[in-house]
């Protein structure tokens, strides 16, 4: 990922002692939820981008398509 940077966040002092008490390593569970949630943005945007790419392709007819596979197929 390269360089990191440092956040910080206010949580309850009752949380935080309960994360000690469990041993939980706040740090490691805040970067994965950040991962996820970019993961899941990056696929959501994903998602967008297919259904306006299916939106142009489902006007070119098959027909149209076969020919230029076979036509490029020819030319290797």
């Amino acid at each position: 990922m390269g360089r990191s940077v440092v956040i910080s966040v206010r949580i309850p002092e009752e949380l935080k002692e309960e994360l000690e008490k469990y041993n939980i390593d706040e740090a490691e569970v805040i970067r994965r939820a950040l991962i996820n949630e970019v993961k899941k943005a990056k696929a959501k945007e994903l998602e967008k981008e297919l259904n306006e790419i299916k939106g142009v392709l489902i006007k070119i007819p098959a027909e149209e398509v076969i020919k230029e596979i076979r036509e490029d197929r020819k030319s290797r």
